[in-house]
């Protein structure tokens, strides 16, 4: 019978510890007390035409890992400076600000190096999705304000050097 009893109650248990199919995953909590430092990659420069409009230091998330830490977790950039999201492949993408405490312009780039569309002025913390308006294969971060302060604008392309 005590058989039976520890039986039931550890599939009670491992039953109640599967994901349900329709939750999403919780992104993970932030520490206020830690801040990832900046790490520069390389340089990506905005173009309109063949002027070059400005130029960033970028820190570039090309990992599964990196894609999804993103900006969490960091408490300021270094001037002109921002973050380069490759994708292995072109398709709708969405972002959300969990656990990113400052306000960013996010800009979705397609495989021409084109881009589809920025938002700005992001919320910190959000949880609200912010999408492109088309597919993207890239994504690039900057501080809030950026792109108005660049007069950025949708078929504006970028350029970049990878000098890891």
């Amino acid at each position: 019978m005590l058989r039976y009893v520890a039986l039931l109650l550890a599939t009670v248990v491992l039953i109640g510890c599967e994901p349900s199919a329709s939750s999403s995953p919780a992104p993970p909590p932030a520490d206020p007390d830690v801040s990832i430092p900046f790490r520069e990659d390389g340089t990506l420069s905005f173009l309109r035409e063949s002027d070059t409009l400005t130029t960033i230091a970028i820190e570039i998330a090309d990992t599964d890992s990196s894609r999804e830490r993103g900006m969490m977790q960091r408490t300021s950039f270094p001037p002109s400076s921002g973050m380069l999201f490759v994708f292995p492949n072109v398709a709708p993408r969405s972002f959300w600000m969990a656990n990113t405490p400052l306000p960013l312009d996010i800009m979705f780039v397609d495989e021409d190096l084109t881009i589809v569309n920025i938002i700005k002025y992001t919320r910190p913390f959000s949880q609200a999705s912010v999408s492109s308006e088309g597919p993207a294969q890239y994504v690039v971060e900057v501080p809030a304000g950026f792109s108005d302060q660049h007069g950025l604008i949708a078929t504006d392309r970028v350029r970049w050097i990878d000098t890891r």
